[in-house]
């Protein structure tokens, strides 16, 4: 990305957390849905990337139902930004009227274990608001990591944001945010991860939605080496303006095998959940990127975009 537009993208980012978060909440709905229908009807590459990988989730989908679906899944995206310009603004009451979680249980008696919890989510709705609904509503400070993103402003924009919602967040380059994230386990600490994704040389190969796909080894190895308990969770919309969300059940270590076995076996698990999430509610999970290892190979593809 040249200089300019590394300004320019800097720039756009900051008027939407300047701006967006002093409108009304009709006003945003309305506007998020605007942005959304516009870039759906433009056919971009997010859009088409968007569609490539719903015909995974729903091979039975016809065009006419595919278009629905990215429609809805544009919209979605859009409430997640709409949403994440407005969080700091939004008091403690606000934050914990707009998230209920099934099965919230399984994340209060990992935490009372005191070996703590590494929880692994999808793409699925906003995972910024399920987090600032945890350390607000729940009381419950979490440890994170965070892409480098380019611009570097951009990136120190994410920071700052995530940080004034109370989340610790390290840089995903660099080899400490292993150490520090399985310190903070051992501590008895949360550790959230977004973990649907990975296209580095050490992700792990499973199968979804009967195609291979790389999902990160970082959450199956921190369970490994600290004790922590492993729960997929899964978020999505409906009609209210409530988000949903549920704590699915826990991913054990294997008994048996090689570390790298039972990282593999455990991965799997977590795919497993997270396919499950994402079946259920299609037009919530925003990938407008390139996931299954076909795609990725085929760089000729021009479907691609950044969550």
């Amino acid at each position: 990305m040249s200089g300019i537009q590394d300004r320019l993208t800097d720039t756009l980012y900051g008027l939407g957390w300047g701006t967006v978060k002093k409108l009304p909440d009709p006003v945003a709905a309305r506007l998020g849905r605007t942005i959304a229908d516009t870039a759906w009807k433009r056919r971009g590459r997010g859009v088409l990337r968007l569609e490539t990988n719903l015909v995974r989730v729903v091979p039975d989908a016809g065009p006419e139902r595919l278009a629905e679906l990215s429609r809805a899944g544009m919209r979605s995206y859009m409430r997640y930004w709409m949403e994440s310009f407005r969080l700091p603004a939004w008091d403690e009451e606000r934050v914990r009227r707009s998230v209920e979680i099934e099965n919230i249980r399984r994340l209060h008696d990992g935490m009372a274990r005191g070996k703590g919890v590494v929880l692994a989510l999808p793409h699925l709705a906003n995972w910024d608001l399920a987090g600032v609904w945890a350390t607000r509503a729940l009381g419950i400070p979490f440890t994170t990591v965070a892409e480098r993103l380019k611009p570097e402003t951009l990136y120190d924009r994410f920071v700052a944001y995530r940080e004034s919602l109370g989340m610790e967040v390290l840089p995903h380059t660099g080899g400490s945010a292993f150490g520090t994230l399985a310190r903070r386990l051992r501590d008895g600490g949360l550790v959230c991860l977004v973990a649907d994704r990975d296209l580095s040389a050490s992700g792990i190969e499973v199968k979804f939605f009967g195609e291979t796909a790389r999902m990160p080894a970082g959450p199956a190895l921190l369970a490994q080496q600290t004790g922590a308990l492993l729960l997929p969770v899964t978020l999505w919309y409906d009609d209210t303006p409530v988000m949903k969300g549920r704590v699915h059940p826990p991913v054990d270590v294997p008994e048996t095998g090689t570390r790298a076995e039972k990282t593999s076996v455990m991965t799997q698990a977590l795919a497993d959940a997270f396919a499950t999430g994402i079946a259920d509610h299609p037009e919530d999970w925003h990938m407008l990127q390139r996931l299954w290892l076909p795609d990725v190979a085929d760089r000729g593809d021009t479907g691609e975009a950044r969550t």
